[in-house]
């Protein structure tokens, strides 16, 4: 396996902006931001891509929609609106093969998406 770039943030390897973490969860600004408010939420357990979830990780799905709401509050963008957005694999725009939740607000979406 490459060597997963949010696996390295988790261990304190390489920089983040934090902006909520738990025992499960991790949400950090993402580094190429497409919107006013662009955070990632992953698992700390690496799952490469939706591909790769069992039922025993419906738990931490859940968790991440979750943790997706109170970022949202916390970013100031729950009350008017914001996109979740998981990418899986290379022709959707996956980039990094860790599992993580596009949370985007502060502008107005619109469809369809790129």
């Amino acid at each position: 396996m490459l060597e997963c770039v949010f696996c390295n943030i988790l261990r304190g390897e390489m920089p983040a902006e934090f902006v909520y973490e738990d025992e499960q969860i991790v949400a950090f600004r993402d580094i190429n931001p497409q919107a006013p408010v662009h955070v990632l939420i992953l698992p700390r357990k690496h799952i490469p891509s939706t591909n790769q979830i069992t039922p025993g990780d419906v738990g931490i799905l859940g968790e991440m929609i979750l943790v997706a709401r109170k970022v949202a509050e916390i970013e100031g963008v729950a009350d008017s609106g914001y996109r979740l957005v998981i990418n899986c694999n290379e022709d959707s725009g996956q980039e990094i093969y860790h599992l993580h939740l596009h949370l985007l607000g502060g502008r107005r979406m619109t469809w369809p998406p790129g």
